[in-house]
């Protein structure tokens, strides 16, 4: 098994893995949003309580040491996704019980530490089993992939929620089905995967007796070695400050289409919201991160990251447009989506690949995970709060408006940064 394995192609694994990556994720970031703002949770609530979901992936490297320490990367991607095929099916099961806000809270809080473990693995995994180019080659096609999983989840699994809704008239029984499905979605990835995944001879199986000691040891010199690296403070900057933005637009864009004219909203239906920002408005950021993919395969990490930094910024203005607009027609909500999307996904490739330059060398999938849990910090405080800033300033406008000031945050972040010119070009 493990010769066959070796002679697989990545276009085997790599799609379906970071499917299986971003299916979790937007379930329990975006996904969950929509669903208690269909069952009357409010905006300050949704925002506060779904942005402590964030907390699993900015602790996750609190024991990404024992991923790197105990078994192989391989182990842990497929025993993560058998286990996130159970905590969905819990989340379905709870949603009709007495107390569902509760009780589907604890059963996302399951999920998002799952999925933030399955991140470290299958995200070390990609890094021990592809050589530094195939990374910068493949990293637009994780990311497509990835943002396919969005689609299914925030586009397709909420359009079947709504068309549920509509067809039962029963809010509860149409989002049990929606979670029902992601679970076995997740079932289907793990059996997949444990046949699939080739075994990398770096991915050695690591027996599971060393001393507390040792591991210790090891935890604290992976930290003591990622806060050590050259440019330490002006990196850590960059990953909490790079999508202020969007870390405050993505907890009220699904309200803010939800709402009522009346209160400042564009008045869709839920399934409408699953085609307009789940499905067009994904695509246009697959599109995005496939386009930056290949130019910073071309032409380096270095000569593309401010281009990529001022499209992720500057097209935050669309949503601002549309809530000053007068009563927008269906179409210019669709092409606005697509434009703030299109700029999200080309310039998160900036994002994902200086992460990946930034762990290289020594426990480069423990550096990559502190890595990702400082980017997760950066969405999860501003994202607590957009609820409660959007209620003080009054209107979504005024919200748009302060989201834009936050563009500046971004662009500076990413002008002091210092980056070999080769990184990522042939």
């Amino acid at each position: 098994m493990s010769l066959i394995n070796r002679q697989i192609s990545p276009w085997a694994w790599i799609p379906t893995l970071y499917f299986a990556q971003g299916l979790p994720y937007v379930a329990v970031m975006t996904v969950s949003v929509i669903m208690y703002k269909r069952m009357g949770i409010s905006n300050t609530d949704i925002a506060l309580y779904t942005g402590w979901l964030y907390l699993p992936w900015v602790i996750k490297p609190l024991w990404s040491p024992f991923v790197d320490i105990l078994r192989s990367k391989r182990w842990w991607t497929v025993t993560m996704q058998w286990t996130l095929a159970a905590t969905f099916a819990a989340v379905a099961l709870l949603i009709p019980a007495p107390g569902l806000f509760t009780a589907t809270l604890a059963a996302f809080w399951l999920t998002a530490f799952a999925s933030a473990t399955h991140d470290i693995a299958s995200d070390g995994f990609y890094m021990l089993a592809l050589d530094q180019h195939d990374q910068s080659l493949f990293v637009g096609i994780r990311t497509t992939f990835y943002r396919v999983a969005i689609v299914a989840g925030q586009g397709g699994v909420v359009v079947l929620a709504g068309i549920l809704e509509q067809s039962t008239g029963s809010i509860p029984f149409a989002w049990a089905v929606a979670m029902g499905a992601m679970s076995a979605a997740l079932l289907l990835m793990a059996v997949w995967h444990s046949i699939i995944l080739p075994h990398p001879a770096a991915d050695k199986l690591r027996p599971t007796t060393e001393s507390a000691r040792s591991i210790l040891s090891g935890f604290i010199a992976t930290f003591r070695g990622f806060f050590n690296k050259p440019q330490a403070g002006t990196a850590i900057a960059f990953m909490l400050l790079y999508r202020l933005p969007e870390a405050q637009l993505v907890k009220l864009i699904n309200p803010f289409l939800l709402d009522p004219a009346e209160q400042g909203g564009m008045g869709l239906s839920t399934a409408q919201v699953g085609m307009v920002y789940g499905t067009v408005g994904v695509i246009s950021l697959m599109a995005g991160g496939i386009v930056g993919g290949i130019v910073a395969a071309k032409g380096g990490l270095k000569r593309w990251l401010m281009p990529m930094a001022w499209a992720m910024s500057l097209t935050c203005a669309t949503f601002l447009y549309l809530s000053i607009a007068p009563d927008p027609h269906l179409l210019t909500i669709y092409i606005c989506v697509a434009i703030e999307q299109l700029g999200y996904g080309f310039g998160s490739t900036a994002y994902t690949l200086y992460l990946i330059y930034y762990a290289m060398g020594a426990n480069r999938t423990s550096h990559y995970a502190i890595a990702t849990g400082l980017m997760a910090l950066g969405m999860m405080l501003p994202g607590m709060a957009a609820g409660w800033i959007q209620e003080t300033l009054g209107s979504y406008t005024a919200f748009f408006a302060w989201t834009m000031v936050c563009c500046l945050a971004t662009v500076g972040a990413a002008s002091r940064l210092r980056i070999s010119p080769s990184f990522g070009r042939k």
